[in-house]
């Protein structure tokens, strides 16, 4: 199984394009779309796309990555196993919170060009290199074939904004993602909660995101009345503010990079 990740949209060929490049070198690969619609160049959200969605794939999935602005630079591209998944992707950080989670096996330098097609594009290194790639690994292709192995730490990491606690004993956090039903994503976990305030009930949790303040959490969107705001536990273990039946973001005029903090009520 290949898996896409990309900034191309569906609009033009690209998508297309990778994908019967793909299937030009193993015929019988199962494609999924993860998502195309990562807002172009931007790094930090496919960051957290994947990291979200790769550990849901059969063992053996390949992840590729293609949100690469520096495309046709030196920017290295690289090949990693991890935890039974192989990952594709430019060498700009987009794999930093993959690498983070878990214990690497193998990461290299993908620059063995027998594998990819001819002549390599500055501009669609998806076509040119990754998607063949891609194939090729899916073939079986053994991923020390595709360069010269590199340690994790040699990998380029982004300085994502990770949740803090402030002097003043609060959880401070920002939104990372705005989904389309205008949920806000935060980047605090409920572990890192329990981490900070203990085993501290979820109704004696107050969140606060702008001038808005949420008293616990919410077992389910229907907690709340129709259009009115609440935060809940999301899919993918984070903080999400949300309204029932409504867009979080239009509603507290929020949106990506906003403050987030959570305290614990003390009802001693």
């Amino acid at each position: 199984m290949i898996t896409l990740i990309s900034d191309f949209g569906t609009s033009d060929p690209y998508v297309g394009i990778m994908k019967g490049v793909i299937l030009s070198k193993d015929p019988s690969a199962v494609i999924v779309d993860i998502t195309h619609e990562i807002a172009p160049q931007d790094v930090a959200e496919a960051a957290y796309a994947i990291y979200s969605a790769y550990r849901y794939f059969p063992p053996g999935s390949i992840h590729v990555l293609v949100v690469d602005p520096g495309v046709g630079s030196h920017r290295a591209i690289i090949a990693v196993s991890m935890a039974g998944y192989y990952f594709l992707a430019p060498d700009n950080g987009v794999l930093s919170l993959v690498l983070e989670s878990g214990n690497v096996d193998f990461i290299t330098t993908v620059e063995n060009d027998s594998y990819f097609l001819k002549p390599v594009s500055r501009t669609f290194h998806g076509r040119d290199i990754f998607a063949p790639v891609a194939g090729h690994l899916s073939n079986g292709l053994p991923i020390d074939r595709l360069g010269s192995e590199i340690k994790t730490d040699n990998a380029v990491h982004l300085e994502l904004p990770m949740p803090y606690q402030s002097q003043t004993g609060e959880i401070a956090g920002t939104v990372i993602n705005v989904d389309r039903f205008g949920n806000l994503i935060t980047n605090i976990d409920h572990p890192f909660i329990q981490k900070t305030f203990g085993l501290v009930s979820e109704r004696d949790l107050n969140i606060s995101i702008g001038t808005h303040q949420i008293a616990g959490l919410s077992a389910c969107y229907e907690d709340a009345g129709s259009q009115s705001l609440l935060a809940i536990v999301g899919s993918m273990g984070f903080i999400e503010i949300s309204v029932n039946c409504g867009s979080a973001s239009e509603f507290c005029k929020q949106t990506r990079g906003s403050v987030v903090s959570i305290t614990a009520v003390d009802r001693k």
